[in-house]
């Protein structure tokens, strides 16, 4: 018996992180264990508070059932309290915001609410595979448009002016940017929100990593007339350490709340209310949160900087977000050979940059998810692997 996958499904693979760690299960049964600088999963705990709120509220006979598909109130008063504190941005808790079971699962809301076949969506190279994939699977056609560090990785909308866009619906944003790490400026976000307007084009923001190693959070919705033509998401996994709870938030205009949960609410029955209180009081820490968590992101990237100048690479200090992402040697044909000799050399994998798009083709990406001596011990194996190498071109 044949059954062929959808046509959704036909040009859309396996995400990459998802084989390339059976690959690396199969190194740990044969050998050393290998020490994994891929994968951005914060390894800390969220907040002892954050914890306890699971906890008492899971203890509770009557917090097991269903919930409502635009999540509890108190969750919504804790986005918009945390948005205007953080971002300056004034939301209503009713109208404005929208709980997600994970911010991935916001970007497959709005290609399946937005796009359908014959339409376009604008998507950044490098970028979060992510965005290509839901735009892929909700049968519109994806729009690379191609990021490069002369232009500080930000998009050129003057060239995209240029261009058909008679058909493009959404166009994603993502800053700070992951994989390059950029914080893009407030007078970059005015010109995107200019050109949206212009071209009647859905911006939609992706804004997970604004608080990691970054002074100065910023949302695109604080522009003015952002409401009119943006919506946003965010999420509490690198903010609070929360990357398996899987919780989000959508944030926008009325008008947007509505439409999305109208495909969303087909698809899931509403988060676990405990874990719902939890992300409440999670989005309640003050500075001093943010303070030690990006403290220790700190020690970690310096550790990083030292792993990268022994691999010959080069990188900029001023990125911000959970990876530091840099240019690889010109002896390596892309960042996949740096990457497969590194993990089959010294049981180290780093991510080649070119699983965000060809313009990252000529870079890595190492994760900051890791303890500094995790770290420092991922430094000496690359260190005994170049000595040894160093040793057998002697003799």
């Amino acid at each position: 018996m044949q059954i062929q996958v959808a046509k959704r499904l036909q040009h859309t693979e396996e995400y990459y992180f998802s084989r390339k760690l059976r690959e690396i299960e199969a190194l740990n049964q044969s050998g050393e264990k290998v020490i994994n600088l891929g994968i951005g999963s914060p390894d800390l705990p969220p907040h002892p508070s954050v914890v306890e709120t699971l906890h008492e509220y899971a203890l509770l006979p009557h917090t097991h059932a269903y919930q409502n598909y635009q999540g509890i109130l108190p969750l919504r008063e804790a986005i918009a309290n945390w948005y205007a504190r953080y971002y300056e941005v004034s939301l209503d808790p009713n109208k404005n915001v929208l709980p997600l079971i994970g911010s991935k699962e916001g970007i497959v809301h709005i290609c399946m609410t937005y796009l359908a076949d014959g339409d376009e969506a604008l998507f950044p190279n490098p970028g979060y595979p992510a965005y290509s994939a839901a735009i892929r699977l909700s049968g519109a056609t994806g729009i690379p448009y191609t990021l490069t560090p002369e232009n500080n990785w930000l998009p050129n909308l003057d060239a995209l002016a240029k261009t058909d866009l008679s058909r493009v619906k959404i166009m994603w944003l993502n800053y700070p940017h992951m994989p390059t790490g950029t914080v893009a400026t407030g007078t970059f976000f005015g010109e995107a929100v200019a050109f949206a307007k212009q071209h009647n084009i859905l911006l939609c923001h992706d804004n997970p990593y604004s608080f990691i190693l970054n002074d100065h959070p910023q949302s695109i919705m604080a522009l003015e007339g952002a409401f009119d033509v943006a919506i946003e998401l965010n999420s509490l996994s690198k903010s609070a350490n929360m990357a398996g709870w899987r919780i989000g938030m959508l944030v926008g205009a009325e008008a947007r709340i509505k439409e999305i949960i109208r495909f969303k609410s087909n698809m899931d029955s509403g988060m676990f209310l405990p874990a719902q209180m939890a992300a409440a009081k999670a989005l309640s820490l003050g500075p001093e949160w943010y303070s030690e968590l990006n403290r220790t992101y700190r020690n970690r990237r310096e550790k990083v900087y030292q792993l990268l100048d022994t691999l010959g690479c080069s990188y900029d200090k001023g990125q911000v977000g959970l990876f530091v992402w840099a240019k690889i040697p010109k002896s390596y044909a892309d960042g996949y050979a740096l990457s497969d000799e590194v993990l089959h050399r010294s049981r180290v994998f780093i991510t080649p940059g070119g699983i965000f798009g060809d313009a990252g083709m000529s870079y890595i990406r190492v994760s900051l998810c890791a303890a500094e001596s995790t770290l420092d011990q991922a430094y000496k194996r690359v260190v005994l692997a170049a000595a040894a190498d160093n040793d057998s071109s002697i003799s």
